[in-house]
């Protein structure tokens, strides 16, 4: 049982890499994320499977950080990907037909407006978690704002990409930056190395989506 605690604490140091302190879990959870990402680019169910291993690291590792934005996010997660556990099981035709575009000014206003009022509200509630529930947060939250931002776009981000709108790459994109910045404030170096991979991929993949739009606009003009 001393050994578990061990392997779940942010604080012990599993080896160290350039005079850094890597955690076991913060190893595991780095790694289980990056495959589930590289998994997912070959459409292997396996990138849910291990996908949910890294949401429940991730969730033991926001909570001892006190981001508790992030670990009530990876709930959100685990839900998305026993989802897609259950989908490809399934096996039913995924239908790629569903064109890139681009939102109406109206819905991204309607979107932007949404994403500030619930960051406010999400961002006050995680500064008083510790006051709600002293039994479960001993400690205040870290960043509880920005924090509560990434969550709040993940999830917009998350069901853009699902309904192909190109503005879910610049969600991603900002929650990518400032994930980098919180990361590496909370000493969680190779988490934060991991999130540029992610910007760099969201990078390419706004300017993939750009392209497919440029192209279909060039056929419907013919």
């Amino acid at each position: 049982m001393e050994f578990l605690s061990s392997l779940i604490d942010i604080n012990y140091t599993f080896f160290k890499i350039f005079g850094y302190q890597m955690s076991f879990i913060e190893f595991f959870g780095t790694i289980t994320g990056l495959i589930s990402v590289w998994l997912a680019t070959k459409a292997n169910i396996h990138t849910w499977t291990i996908g949910i291993l890294n949401v429940i690291a991730f969730f033991i590792i926001y909570y001892q950080i006190q981001l508790y934005s992030d670990m009530f996010l990876q709930v959100f997660f685990f839900g998305t990907s026993a989802l897609g556990i259950w989908q490809w099981l399934k096996k039913k035709p995924i239908n790629n037909d569903k064109k890139v575009s681009i939102l109406k000014p109206k819905s991204q206003i309607i979107i932007s407006l949404s994403i500030i009022l619930l960051t406010l509200i999400l961002g006050y509630l995680i500064a008083r978690i510790h006051i709600y529930f002293p039994a479960y947060f001993h400690n205040p939250a870290s960043f509880p704002f920005p924090d509560a931002l990434t969550t709040v776009l993940s999830i917009f981000a998350t069901f853009l990409m699902a309904y192909k709108r190109i503005e879910c790459w610049i969600l991603w994109i900002l929650v990518d930056i400032i994930s980098i910045i919180l990361y590496f404030q909370k000493g969680v170096l190779f988490i934060s190395l991991e999130y540029i991979i992610f910007l760099l991929m969201a990078t390419s993949g706004l300017f993939q989506w750009l392209k497919s739009i440029r192209y279909a606009q060039r056929i419907s003009l013919r």
